[in-house]
């Protein structure tokens, strides 16, 4: 009996022992074949567009096997406003005194002109494009071409472009841009038209006469382009070809962004509606949620009727833009507005 005991008590142990070893080997199997995908994933990833994304893209490959986009930070942007001469003086201090101190040094005026007043009060921002002051699709088209060049040139990580009558709510916008890669090919935007615009194929072969369509971001609401996108462009678009193609559609330059982006490079455009251009009517932008919106503009319907948002705040004599107000609602320890 006690032989049979002593039996017993020993087959348990190696028992327990075997059932160990085998737990353990599994695990381990286990282990390796999920540190073998990740290495596998990490090979299959796809290299970094310059040096900027090179730590960023490390984090992302230790921390996650899902590419993520990284919050974007001002120092991310390149802010183009486009302007003229004409406009400096009654378009331009509304911008200098509200969103233009959010992003003072990503923000960047282009005109046709040369403003040594304007040149001080935007700390050197302002480029003379040397393009007409008309406002035709070849002076348009003129102005576009330098802003994505000085684009390309400043090694920023996105390109968004704004007109003069935009307010532009900065804060909003990186959170938005946050939810996207500059990495990866974006074009970013609201069409002003319900349906693709339909246009001529103005190509010389013989079988290209039918007509072809595409969206387009209407660039009164303001639009944005991820670095990724605007490398794949530059073959196209760079070095002032884009009036080129400009000139061959005969359209302006959003029309002419669109063609790129859409029809040549089949980069569908990502509506964004928090972008707001003058085409809309302002008054059914609910205040409730301004701080959601990305842009903001104005216009006249009338002599007496302006387009602009509904706020409460300063008179309208001193605030017929509205963007002060709403300037205020949004940031109000600035020392401009009031306590």
């Amino acid at each position: 009996m006690f032989r049979l005991k002593r039996f017993l008590h020993a087959f348990i142990a190696i028992t327990v022992v075997a059932t160990i070893y085998i737990l353990t080997q599994e695990k381990r199997s286990i282990e390796l074949e999920a540190f073998q995908q990740e290495i596998g994933w990490q090979e299959r990833a796809p290299r970094s567009l310059s040096n900027d994304y090179e730590s960023n893209a490390v984090e992302v490959l230790k921390s996650t096997a899902t590419p993520a986009p990284s919050t974007a930070s001002a120092r991310d942007l390149f802010i183009s406003i486009k302007t003229t001469v004409h406009y400096h003086q009654a378009r331009l201090p509304i911008i200098l005194k509200t969103w233009f101190q959010l992003a003072p040094e990503q923000i960047w005026f282009f005109t046709d002109a040369d403003d040594e007043e304007f040149q001080k009060k935007t700390h050197g921002h302002m480029i003379n494009t040397n393009c007409s002051s008309t406002h035709n699709r070849k002076a348009l088209c003129c102005k576009m071409a330098v802003e994505f060049d000085t684009f390309l040139e400043s090694n920023k990580k996105w390109f968004c472009h704004f007109d003069d009558d935009n307010y532009v709510n900065v804060k909003r916008l990186l959170e938005v841009l946050s939810d996207y890669s500059p990495q990866e090919e974006w074009y970013l935007g609201k069409p002003s038209i319900r349906t693709p615009l339909e246009i001529l194929n103005r190509e010389p072969k013989p079988h290209n006469k039918q007509n072809i369509s595409f969206w387009f971001a209407t660039g009164g609401a303001g639009f944005c382009l991820s670095r990724a996108l605007a490398l794949k462009m530059m073959p196209i678009a760079s070095g002032g070809r884009f009036m080129g193609i400009g000139e061959k559609i005969r359209l302006p330059d959003d029309v002419t962004m669109g063609y790129i982006i859409e029809y040549l490079l089949k980069k569908p455009l990502t509506v964004v509606d928090q972008f707001h251009s003058h085409l809309e009517p302002m008054k059914f932008i609910h205040q409730e949620t301004f701080q959601e919106q990305i842009t903001f503009s104005y216009s006249k319907y009338s002599k007496d009727e302006m387009n602009v948002v509904r706020i409460d705040g300063f008179d309208t004599r001193i605030d017929p833009t509205r963007f002060l107000s709403l300037h205020c609602y949004l940031f109000p320890h600035f020392k401009s507005c009031p306590r």
